[in-house]
């Protein structure tokens, strides 16, 4: 008799998915963790946003979403390709 394969969910569909591997499940419980960590982030920053009790300006704003997304793109590229790391660039003002 062939291998039982189950979902996710522990539900077997009658697809085969193949077995996960140690390496597999360790990505997925840490990319999940840190996924998470940056949407909570960014629901802090989106307090922020509140000007009764923060002055800020359009270029503080544009500046802010500028080095969110260059790390973002910068990010993403690394999953694409394999590259040196480079020195960590602290946000400012």
């Amino acid at each position: 008799m062939g291998n039982v394969y189950y979902n996710s969910d522990g539900i077997n569909e009658g697809i085969k998915v193949s077995q996960k591997t140690p390496k597999r499940q360790r990505f997925e419980k840490v990319a999940a963790r840190r996924v998470q960590k940056v949407i909570d982030f960014l629901d802090s920053l989106s307090n922020c946003a509140n000007r009764s009790n923060y002055e800020y300006d359009d270029e503080d704003v544009k500046k802010m979403f500028r080095a969110i997304r260059e790390k973002l793109s910068q990010t993403e590229s690394v999953f694409g390709k394999l590259q040196g790391k480079e020195g960590k660039k602290q946000f400012t003002f």
